[in-house]
């Protein structure tokens, strides 16, 4: 399928990526995994009622998808590639799907001042990243036209209802939706198995969890935070959804200057090398993955105001200053508050 949505985070131990259940674990707690998005997807799931395996399966891989046939833009087919495609001043009726994700990006880049913006594509191709990269040099012509043809306020997104929705096309702008679609892709998948009728379950794609119900015995669904950390960080995500922005997944290299694929779009260059990851805890992953984003983008200073304003649930890590010691930890008070049982 490519890599449609891998842009981030890669997540590491904890229970949600365990390769096989736990002896100790009941038999009615299941587990099924699988490719996506060019990365992972993982579900631990309590299954008293046994329900079928296969229909679980085909449950979670017909959401995804229908996220990757609207959202990537690495199928050439997807509605946003026709989109990206379009010419300037067609009217394109959006799926609902896209549609809340569009709604959920153009929300937090009013919110933010523009730290994620839904037309970034063609600055991150710019900085060689995405299905169009620039894979030599960077090209100063072309990333002075990319930031021509980048900016949320220049779309006409018009929402009348949930199921109603139209964006139109201004001329050469480029759709790049992975700093929310992939989160989005876990709340979908979550509906999906929902509808099922399964209420206890853990769901993960590339990194980014959510938390639905309990464990059989009762206790809550609890993670390993991912990152550099200095210490492990575990989370329970009781009713939550978890998503990590961080620095060290993709990166470029180029005549002797290292940046990551975190573009600011205000600026149209790669964000400072000061934070090594930002983690959020959220009731709906798209909006963790959304803000991940944000918070990055904004750094360790404006961000954690901006979160902690917000009563955002955010874990900064920052790089040492010397660039060799241990990194940093910084917690917004709403993340220490739904932490504090983990």
């Amino acid at each position: 399928m490519g890599i449609s949505f891998a842009s981030r985070s890669s997540w590491h131990g904890g229970y949600a990526n365990a390769a096989v259940p736990r002896l100790a674990d009941p038999a009615r707690l299941h587990q099924l995994a699988g490719r996506t998005m060019g990365t992972t997807w993982s579900l631990r799931f309590d299954n008293p009622a046994m329900r079928p395996l296969a229909a679980v399966r085909e449950a979670v891989e017909s959401a995804l998808a229908r996220v990757i046939a609207q959202m990537s833009h690495w199928e050439a087919d997807a509605e946003i590639s026709r989109f990206n495609r379009a010419p300037a001043g067609t009217r394109h009726t959006l799926s609902a799907e896209f549609a809340r994700v569009m709604a959920c990006a153009l929300q937090w880049a009013e919110d933010s001042g523009g730290a994620i913006d839904p037309t970034v594509g063609a600055l991150v191709a710019s900085w060689g990243f995405g299905p169009d990269a620039n894979d030599g040099p960077i090209d100063t012509d072309a990333l002075e036209a990319a930031r021509e043809r980048t900016g949320w306020r220049k779309l006409a997104f018009d929402m009348a209802d949930d199921a109603t929705a139209t964006l139109i096309q201004p001329g050469g702008f480029a759709l790049d939706l992975s700093g929310v679609a992939k989160g989005f892709a876990v709340d979908h998948g979550v509906e999906a198995l929902r509808a099922l009728g399964l209420e206890d379950f853990l769901f993960e794609i590339g990194g980014e969890l959510r938390g639905v119900g309990r464990r059989p015995g009762g206790q809550p669904w609890r993670v390993q935070v991912d990152g550099e950390l200095p210490a492990p960080v575990h989370v329970a995500l009781d009713g939550l959804a978890i998503a990590t922005s961080g620095d060290r997944w993709h990166q470029r290299e180029h005549a002797g200057r290292r940046w990551s694929h975190t573009i600011d779009p205000r600026s149209g260059e790669p964000v400072p090398a000061g934070l090594a990851s930002v983690t959020v805890l959220h009731a709906q992953c798209m909006h963790a993955d959304a803000l991940a984003t944000v918070l990055t983008v904004l750094g360790p200073e404006e961000g954690f105001a901006f979160a902690e304003a917000r009563g955002i649930a955010a874990l900064f890590v920052a790089h040492a200053a010397d660039g060799d010691g241990p990194p940093s930890l910084r917690a917004t008070p709403a993340w220490a508050e739904r932490t504090a049982s983990a």
